[in-house]
């Protein structure tokens, strides 16, 4: 066994195929699965379910993962503390939901990046489901979601919580509804609504808020992003936490601005994640500093 190989299962799992594993990993994929299929002899099961559409982890494989990433972690672990050639050459992979991407996980990323030079972030916008599956089984390593009221930590994850707000109305900062000191949801049926899709919290404090009488144009995005980017180009306006505002770029050129909602007294927080492990790798360790230093700004 050898530790290229358990690297190579945690890649597939991560990228969804063993075309795009090998991309990433600058592998031949003849040689990737070839290295899997050995491991796979060798420990006695088969790991992977290879498809047409890709590949994804049987069910014994995914029991197997668990054990593998806290190999991989050890692994890092010595590499960090010897400071040898392999220290910090995988790049930390972050889910998230996007609400906090502008406002703190980028300059997050930047604090560290001053620290580590050259470690390498990769940030895979995700809904909460998909993070804390990822974070699960080792795919990624820190997700950030936002939570409605009270939030129960999933089995195997550790989180603590970063931000606190509240939703609020985001519209272009040219807008009639700018000028008043509040927008309640009748204001806001009698716009274009640009929604999160299903699966977002966002969507489902919009449902909540409209009770069940939405505005008649109703368009869905992935992502607060997106979403703050449509509200800028004067395509409508929608509804999100108050910290993905603050700080935004269009929030401080004037294209979009934010108000309280009228009458609502939601509170919504951003946690930040990661699997629980006697002790992450240094640069997550790091990483996650950055972020809890950020959020306390």
């Amino acid at each position: 066994m050898r530790i290229e190989q358990l690297r190579y299962v945690a890649a597939v799992t991560q990228y969804g195929s063993l075309r795009r594993a090998s991309e990433h990993l600058h592998v031949s994929q003849p040689a990737l699965s070839e290295a899997i299929s050995k491991l796979e002899r060798e420990l006695g099961v088969t790991l992977l379910e290879r498809r047409r559409e890709g590949a994804r982890m049987t069910l014994r494989g995914k029991e197997l993962l668990e054990h593998m990433m806290g190999v991989l972690e050890a692994v890092d672990r010595l590499q960090s503390a010897a400071g040898g050639p392999g220290a910090g050459v995988g790049a930390i992979r972050v889910g998230t939901v996007n609400a906090g991407t502008a406002s703190l996980l980028l300059p997050a990323i930047r604090d560290f990046r001053r620290e580590r030079p050259s470690a390498r972030v990769e940030v895979r916008a995700l809904q909460q489901d998909e993070i804390e599956t990822g974070l699960a089984d080792g795919s990624l390593d820190l997700g950030l979601v936002n939570v409605l009221d009270e939030f129960a930590m999933p089995q195997r994850l550790d989180g603590a919580p970063l931000l606190r707000g509240r939703p609020v109305a985001v519209v272009p900062g040219a807008h009639r509804l700018a000028t008043q000191s509040e927008v309640d949801a009748e204001d806001l049926r009698t716009e274009a609504f640009i929604g999160m899709r299903s699966g977002y919290v966002m969507h489902r404090f919009a449902m909540r808020l409209f009770q069940g009488r939405p505005p008649a144009a109703w368009h869905s995005v992935d992502g607060a992003e997106m979403g703050k980017m449509l509200v800028a180009e004067g395509l409508g306006a929608t509804v999100l936490p108050d910290y993905s505002v603050r700080g935004d770029p269009l929030e401080r050129g004037g294209l979009i601005t934010a108000r309280p909602i009228t009458g609502d007294g939601t509170r919504v927080t951003m946690w930040l994640l990661r699997r629980r492990s006697a002790r992450p790798p240094a640069a997550v360790a790091a990483l996650a500093t950055s972020l809890r230093a950020r959020a306390s700004h």
